[in-house]
């Protein structure tokens, strides 16, 4: 291979380097939009939902939308507290609400709080009311709170927050399936 051939490949190949580098790409999908729906029907879903009121927000919190009644507010790692990682298309967090429900109905229940991530806010509230659960919960749609916790992609993922602020998943077991377990885990 002589001079000249050698300087044209070398050339084609940034040619070639360029044009992949410079092509137009479709954008990374972001979080997902907060809703799609009207007002009025986000509205109706939150009034059908009857979720108690989230905790007004507190100092140095992560903003959160409270799936209640809109607002953003802020969700701080202050305990005890019980946070729950879910989504509306994961079965296990479809079987776990309700149980956390039971357990934050009892006299001196850890506060839950529902932490909706990878859906949409009205699925959410479509599946809240669905199962009847109507705890304070929240939407994470740019994922910060779970990043903040350093949560698996996996869900359902729970989290105790401890009175010293101390934060620990719980992993067994790796969904509850009864109140007892709930209260044996914060224990």
């Amino acid at each position: 291979m002589n001079n000249r051939t050698r300087w044209l490949v070398v050339v084609l190949v940034l040619g070639v380097a360029g044009v992949v580098a410079l092509w137009p790409r479709d954008e990374a999908p972001g979080p997902p939009p907060t809703s799609s729906r009207p007002t009025q029907d986000m509205a109706a879903l939150r009034a059908q939902a009857q979720l108690r009121p989230c905790v007004p927000g507190a100092e140095g919190g992560v903003a959160v939308t409270c799936l209640g009644d809109g607002t953003r507010t802020a969700l701080a790692l202050k305990g005890p507290l019980l946070i729950n990682f879910w989504a509306t298309w994961c079965q296990p967090c479809q079987e776990e609400l309700p149980v956390l429900d039971s357990y934050a109905k009892q006299p001196g229940a850890v506060p839950v709080v529902p932490v909706l991530v990878e859906s949409r806010e009205a699925d959410g509230l479509e599946l809240l009311a669905r199962l009847g659960v109507r705890l304070p919960s929240v939407h994470d749609a740019a994922d910060e709170l779970r990043k903040q916790v350093k949560a698996p992609m996996t869900l359902p993922a729970t989290y105790y927050v401890a009175a010293d602020g101390q934060v620990r998943q719980i992993t067994d077991p790796p969904y509850f399936t009864a109140p007892e377990q709930v209260e044996k885990a914060v224990r």
